[in-house]
This record gives structure tokens, sequence and C-alpha cells, in this order.
């Protein structure tokens, strides 16, 4: 339920999206950037010039979900132009009292081509590989090892029907990850995407 900048419910986490996807590739989390389904309390701010806002009190799910009456709170802010934009985000996971952040460029070249860059750190430290772990923000990329990770791509629209997207991203653990699709669009809304990772 949304009222103005005001939403309550379940959606997808603002940690994992305000900052925007890890690309137009649908194999987006192969090194994740942020976990989705939640209850969520937030609220956003639109400046109208350009910069937004936004605050979000969120349940997590899983091995994510709150383990007190403290629920997990991330929040950021966000400038856009015509040449792109730049955005942060932190979150705050009560259940292991850790800070994860996470900024992100994204630079119009022309009509036809945008690439973006982001990266994060968290401060967990303990081993979150296995599937028991605790889960919350610390665990966007620490199911690989490490606490910080790097993503980046581009999208280019090669005509009014079809446009090529990659993804590469790299964490601490030394793993690298690369996906590269084609978004065939032949008709309205009906889309074909090849796609390799």
């Amino acid at each position: 339920m949304q009222l103005g900048g005001f939403r309550v419910g379940i959606d997808e986490s603002f940690f994992s999206t305000f900052t925007g996807y890890a690309g137009n590739v649908v194999q987006d989390t192969l090194i994740g950037y942020g976990h989705f389904t939640t209850g969520v309390v937030q609220y956003y701010f639109d400046g109208g010039n350009g910069f937004t806002a936004g605050v979000s009190l969120e349940e997590g799910s899983g091995a994510s979900t709150v383990d007190s009456y403290v629920p997990h709170v991330a929040f950021g802010a966000k400038w856009t132009q015509g040449w792109g934009g730049i955005s942060g985000v932190l979150g705050y996971d009560s259940n292991n009292e850790d800070i994860t952040g996470k900024v992100r460029l994204d630079v119009k070249v022309n009509e036809q081509f945008s690439l973006w860059a982001m990266a994060g750190y968290g401060t967990y430290d303990d081993d979150l590989s296995n599937s028991s772990a605790p889960g919350g923000y610390v665990d966007w990329f620490k199911v690989w090892d490490g606490n910080w990770a790097v993503w980046g791509g581009g999208a280019f629209q090669f005509n009014e029907k079809g446009a090529i997207n990659a993804q590469l991203s790299y964490d601490e653990g030394k793993t690298f990850a690369a996906t590269v699709n084609v978004d065939y669009q032949p008709v309205k809304d009906f889309h074909i995407i090849p796609e390799i990772s």
C-alpha cells in the first residue's frame, strides 16, 4: 500500500532496489547485492530537482528475519540528472549489529549507450558460506566470502527493438561472474532474451 512517499507491505528491500538492480540482465545476482522479499515501512522524498532520499524499516525473510523488536534499517540518497546519476545506500542489520553500504554511478554516454558501476562493503566478519548462517544485509556478497564486492556493466540499444546488456562482478573471495544478453522485442511487451553467464 502506498500513499505519496509512504509505503507499507511486502516489497523488495530498499537496500537492494534504491540504487538500482545490477544491470538489465536476468541473472544479476551471481554475486548478490542485497536481499529482496521483506515486510517494509518506507518513506521516499522526491525533491523534484533530481534529488531523492528514503528510509526503510524492514523485517527481512528466511534466515534474515529480525530476531527481536528492532527492525533492519536502510536509508539512502540519490542525485539524477540528464547525464546519469550517483546514489548510495546503507543498511543496518539488527540481528548481527553490522553495517553494509553500496554506492553506484550511472553514466548515459549517448541515447544508445549507458554504463554503470557499483561497489559495496560490509562489516560482518564471520563466514556466511553455509546455509545456516545469518542473513540480512551482510549476506549480499558474503555468500562468496570477503567484505567487499564490485559490479559494473552497460547497455547498448542497437535498434528500436533490440539491446545488448552486460554485467561483470567480482568480490574479495576472488569470485568473478559475467553475464551478457540480447533483449529483443519483436512486438510491444513481448521480449526474447537469450542470455549466457
